[in-house]
Formats: C-alpha cells, sequence, structure tokens
C-alpha cells in the first residue's frame, strides 16, 4: 500500500509542477482568453488525455524508447512544434472580428479537445519527464510497479485537471474583459501568436 506521506508529496510536486509555465497551461491560458473560459476547459480535457498515454508509455515502458532514441525523440518534437506554428499562423491571421465571432459561435468542442490531445502527445519532453517523475515514488516493495506507476500518473492529471482549470476561469475573465475592446483583442491574438511560436522554437532546441 502507497503511504499517504508519500501520495501528499507527490500531488503537492504535481501542482506546482503544473502550475510552472510550460505550453500546456500557456495554451489554456490563452485559448480561454481568447475563446472563452468553456474553450480552455475542452482543451485541459484534451491535454490530460493525452497525460493518459503518456502514464501509459511510462507503464509499459514505451517512454525509454523516447530517451534512448533521438531519431524518435526528434522526429516527435519536430511534429510537435509544426503544430505549435500551424497554431501561431492562425493567431496571427485572427482580427478583432475573428474574436467576436469565436465568442459567438463557438469551436467545436471536439476541436478544442483534439488540439489538447495533439499538443499533450507531440511533446517528447512530457513523455520524457514522465519516465524520469513517476517511477521516483514507485517502490517494488509496495506491490506491483505497473500499477503503482498508472496510480501516480492519475494523480497527477487530477492536479493537472484542477491547475489548468483554475488557469481557465481567471483567463476566461479576463477575455471578457478585454472582448469590450477591438484593440485589446487583436493585442491577445498577437501576443498567444507569439508565444506558440516561442514555444516551437523551445521545442526544436529542446536537448533529450
Amino acid at each position: 500500500m502507497i503511504p499517504l506521506e508519500s501520495i501528499v508529496i507527490f500531488f503537492t510536486a504535481s501542482v506546482a509542477l503544473a502550475l510552472a509555465p510550460g505550453p500546456d497551461n500557456i495554451y489554456v491560458l490563452t485559448q480561454s482568453a481568447i475563446q472563452g473560459r468553456a474553450a480552455g476547459i475542452y482543451v485541459t480535457l484534451g491535454l490530460c488525455t493525452g497525460l493518459l498515454f503518456h502514464t501509459a508509455a511510462v507503464a509499459l515502458g514505451v517512454a525509454a524508447l523516447f530517451a534512448a532514441s533521438a531519431m524518435a525523440f526528434n522526429a516527435l518534437k519536430f511534429i510537435g512544434a509544426g503544430y505549435l506554428l500551424y497554431l501561431a499562423w492562425q493567431a496571427f491571421r485572427a482580427g478583432a472580428s475573428d474574436i467576436l465571432k469565436n465568442r459567438n459561435n463557438a469551436i467545436p468542442s471536439h476541436h478544442l479537445y483534439a488540439r489538447g490531445v495533439i499538443m499533450n502527445i507531440t511533446n517528447p519532453k512530457v513523455a520524457i519527464f514522465f519516465l524520469a517523475f513517476l517511477p521516483q515514488f514507485a517502490d517494488p516493495a509496495r506491490g506491483h510497479l505497473t500499477l503503482q506507476i498508472v496510480f501516480f500518473g492519475a494523480l497527477f492529471i487530477v492536479a493537472a485537471l484542477l491547475v489548468f482549470g483554475m488557469i481557465a476561469w481567471f483567463a476566461g475573465f479576463l477575455g471578457e474583459r478585454l472582448g469590450q475592446s477591438r484593440r485589446a483583442q487583436i493585442i491577445l491574438n498577437r501576443i498567444a501568436g507569439t508565444i506558440f511560436a516561442g514555444l516551437a522554437l523551445r521545442l526544436v532546441t529542446a536537448q533529450r
């Protein structure tokens, strides 16, 4: 049985890690501010689905492939960077009227959800992070290692849901205020595009 102390320490660390600036929470923030908090929630659900993939990968040992293979790591990071650049291009093309249209005619929830899934799965740093982080809290003396890793992965997802959900709510509130100004809307989209492009550059230059 996993000690309560280990669970508390892991959950606290997970919350802190989810709060640290990164592609996932920044994407939730920008989408919530531009398209509303509901959009941020759907993106959050997609991102956490991606975390399910990474948890399963660690439990099955697949993530070790990306840590050991430069080709697999580079292929995944270039796919992820390309997708971020695509999102940056969309943001730079958008104007104030586009934001207002998005507010009144929401982007289909399954599109937002899919974006979150793709963003998370195509980030090899998440796979390697899970590979390094989750096993630290697993102990063979406490039972089946795979089940322990799945448990801690699920706990991390709960922490991410809470943190990203709060980010979506507050960013959505901010977006409602900025949405009353056409100039603020355009600036917000330009900021989002710049952030996506910067995240793409960061991902391309990432090392294992």
